[in-house]
């Protein structure tokens, strides 16, 4: 399983602001230049998270963006299913364009339906809050300096 840089750079993004804390904003520019990632692709992802209402965004002079919700409140494999086009993790996980010959007898689909169960149970059992825990060190390997 192979997540796409869209739902990478957007857990980066709220784990940036969940260390922050929630009430300093940080811009878009600041982290695309901490993580040097391209501006362009996370101003799309603070867009969608702000329309999922995980972050605020405030445009203008003194504007920035902050998380909306405490980190808690953030499951990451909620996150993942918003964030992720499709776990068509082969083809015939998609019914629409599947040819394979095998699908009517195949029993590789159903232990790979399983697996695709098993690593949304785990990530369903983490919130950005656990990926926090160490801010202190999160702290001074983004910012240079602990909280």
């Amino acid at each position: 399983m192979r997540l796409t840089m869209y739902t990478d750079f957007s857990l980066r993004v709220l784990i940036y602001l969940g260390t922050k804390g929630t009430e300093e904003k940080a811009t878009v520019q600041e982290i695309s230049d901490i993580y040097g990632i391209s501006k362009n692709h996370l101003t799309k992802v603070a867009h969608e998270l702000g329309k999922m209402g995980l972050i605020e965004t405030t445009r203008g002079r003194g504007g920035g963006i902050r998380l909306n919700v405490a980190p808690e409140m953030i499951n990451v494999g909620e996150l993942v299913r918003k964030t992720e086009d499709d776990f068509h993790l082969v083809e015939c996980f998609n019914s629409e364009s599947n040819s394979c010959i095998l699908s009517p007898a195949c029993r590789l689909k159903g232990a790979l339906r399983e697996a695709l169960a098993a690593y949304f149970t785990v990530l369903d059992g983490y919130t950005i809050a656990d990926f926090i825990v160490n801010k202190d060190e999160l702290s001074d390997i983004l910012f240079g300096r602990p909280l």
